[in-house]
């Protein structure tokens, strides 16, 4: 079985125009992609940016519906290409595969600071030895490759965790949270807003043998157990936005104790300065530039300690 795709180059004005065509022609779905080089970041509240210049593919279903026989895609491609006034246009098939795992295939234990390796559940540990965090991330974000995770998990690899308790907000995968158990945390609270995370962290905690000190909320759901329990951390992670981080701010400092650490990420460069002002006032951030580059010197972290 195979999928029709028609591709096309087209400007950002025009992409509505072009869609709407694709989808009267009958398209099941559309992805869109950066035609250069042009980053976007975090937008603000109500926007849906797009590259200035964007490829566009349209996925045909000729599998299963008949009315696609005979048709000539070529032709209609060529067509809605003029009315865009498209750059370039073309036409592949899509062979059909397993796509929820497909994207298996890309990954590879990779090694973070100290002993810690990031290994993807079907395959083997380079070294049995090391501290071996088995991942499967599953529909949540957190492979260990996104350079907000790594710079988190460099940051814990450095902390002396024996013994501590650790929350976890916004835990996606929950790879945070299990590092920081194999690394010798005591218990791990683990939270997030998407149902996905709750279920891919629960499950590499069980991957991991530490099911029974790692425990997964809603957020909601952790509010309560917090306030009934008096549950104050010693240490937080929070790879977020930075919007949700800076709103955070006091929330985080009433659940740590006093001297209790944290690590914040998911900020890009010109949106550190307005954290570190929300975080100021509680806590004492770490050495003078408060922030650490990654390789694509896109993203930053910040840490300190509460007051």
């Amino acid at each position: 079985m195979s999928w029709q795709q028609l591709h096309l180059q087209c400007s950002q004005d025009k992409v509505e125009l072009a869609e709407a065509l694709f989808y009267e022609e009958g398209a099941v779905s559309i992805i869109l992609e950066d035609a250069g080089d042009e980053p976007l970041f975090e937008p603000l509240p109500g926007e849906e940016p797009l590259w200035g210049d964007v490829v566009m593919t349209a996925i045909f279903d000729t599998n299963s519906d008949d009315r696609f026989a005979g048709t000539d895609f070529e032709g209609m491609a060529s067509r809605i290409a003029a009315e865009v006034g498209a750059t370039r246009f073309w036409t592949t098939r899509l062979d059909d595969k397993d796509w929820s795992r497909e994207w298996m295939v890309h990954y590879q234990p990779v090694q973070c600071a100290g002993n810690l390796w990031i290994v993807p559940e079907w395959l083997d540990a380079p070294d049995p030895t090391a501290i071996n965090l088995i991942l499967d991330p599953g529909l949540a974000f957190g492979t260990g490759y996104h350079a907000t995770t790594r710079l988190c998990l460099d940051w814990l690899s450095a902390q002396d965790l024996t013994d501590k308790i650790v929350i976890d907000y916004g835990c996606g995968s929950g790879v945070l949270g299990v590092a920081a158990l194999l690394l010798g945390a005591k218990a791990v609270f683990a939270v997030d807003i998407d149902p996905q995370a709750i279920l891919a962290t629960t499950q590499n905690a069980k991957l991991n043998g530490v099911a029974d000190r790692l425990t997964v909320f809603l957020p909601t759901e952790f509010s309560d157990y917090q306030k009934s329990h008096q549950l104050q951390a010693d240490t937080i992670t929070a790879n977020i936005l930075a919007k949700p981080l800076i709103e955070f701010a006091p929330y985080f400092n009433s659940l740590l104790k006093n001297g209790g650490s944290i690590v914040l990420a998911g900020l890009i460069s010109n949106q550190t300065q307005s954290v570190i002002d929300a975080y100021t006032p509680y806590f004492t951030l770490d050495d003078a530039f408060n922030y650490k580059h990654t390789d694509d010197h896109h993203w930053h972290r910040l840490s300190g300690i509460k007051k």
